[in-house]
Formats: structure tokens, C-alpha cells, sequence
């Protein structure tokens, strides 16, 4: 838990000295929200996920590069290991902003510029966050917006956000916070 809160540190440091524009993304960003409403009840990750232009890439392995961070593109994942010998989840994992992540996802990842800056680094605003985690949808991410349901922080208004694949996702969780 305090070697992935130190790997987030370091990154999020690492791309404000270098005035690179990012959000923190995933389950850190979910962490960093749950941690407004109710800090008992964030469930850690044990990775860095970051949303980072795709202009600002090579900008990013040069900084990275500087801080200990090794690039490489894992599983057609771009990543930033942690030195030598780390493994992919000892990483920071870029998702590119306005691209999909994956072929097989419902809609692309969110602009740099939908981001929330009151915490201690720029994060992922609510709504493109719950948006992310609705179009990746793989377990984990369905305990997120578990999280957040149970905090408050979305609710039965939410569905209407969203086009119906994803609301009909969204109100699947909303209507099993248990399952």
C-alpha cells in the first residue's frame, strides 16, 4: 500500500515538475474520491494508472527516465516500471486520453482536461471516471463503482448520465450493491 502511494507520488511529481498535463486515473483516482466521502472505505491498488495525451509520450519517457522509471509497452500496455527487475504492476500504466484502451471498449478514455485539481494531484473528475470504469468493466472495476455507490458519491440519478449500454451497466451495480 505505501510502496504503490509512493510510486503515485513520484509519477504525479515527476509530470507536474515537467509541466506535463495528466490525471491520475483508475483505482487510485477511485481511492482519491472515496477518500472525500469516507477514507475507511478505500480499497487499494496495487498499480499507478495515469491519462496522459499521446503527444506527450516522449516527453514523459525522458522525465520518467530521469526519475528510475524504465518504459516499456507490455501487452500492448505502455507502462513506466518501477527500476529494474519490476514487474507490470509495479508500474505506472499510461491510458492515452480520447483513445479507446481497449478495441473492444464501449466508448474512449476521457480528455486531459476532465480532471478534478482540490486533492493533492489532478485526478480524473467523477463522471469520466465512472464513465472509464463502466466501459472497461472487468471485475475489479464493477468493485469500484461498488465503492463508490456505497459512499454516495453515485446513485440511482446516475444511468441517465450515460449512453444505454453503460447505464444499463451502471444500474446493474446500483441494483446488486451486494452481488
Amino acid at each position: 500500500m505505501d510502496t504503490v502511494r509512493d510510486r503515485l507520488n513520484r509519477a504525479v511529481k515527476i509530470l507536474e515538475d515537467a509541466s506535463i498535463a495528466y490525471a491520475v486515473a483508475g483505482g487510485n483516482a477511485v481511492a482519491a474520491w472515496v477518500t472525500r466521502v469516507d477514507a475507511a472505505a478505500v480499497r487499494y491498488t496495487q498499480d499507478v494508472d495515469i491519462l496522459l495525451r499521446r503527444e506527450d509520450l516522449e516527453a514523459a519517457k525522458e522525465v520518467f527516465a530521469k526519475g528510475g522509471f524504465i518504459y516499456r509497452h507490455v501487452k500492448s500496455i505502455p507502462m513506466f516500471l518501477d527500476g529494474e527487475g519490476a514487474k507490470a504492476r509495479d508500474a505506472v500504466h499510461v491510458v492515452f486520453a480520447n483513445e479507446e484502451v481497449r478495441s473492444t471498449n464501449l466508448a474512449e478514455s476521457p480528455s486531459i482536461d476532465e480532471v478534478d485539481t482540490k486533492g493533492d494531484f489532478r485526478v480524473v473528475d467523477l463522471q469520466p471516471l465512472v464513465k472509464m470504469k463502466l466501459t472497461s468493466y472487468l471485475l475489479k472495476d464493477q468493485v469500484h463503482l461498488q465503492d463508490m455507490s456505497q459512499v454516495g458519491l453515485i446513485d440511482e440519478t446516475w444511468p441517465s448520465r450515460f449512453e444505454p449500454k453503460l447505464a444499463q451497466r451502471l444500474k446493474q451495480i446500483l441494483d446488486n450493491p451486494e452481488r
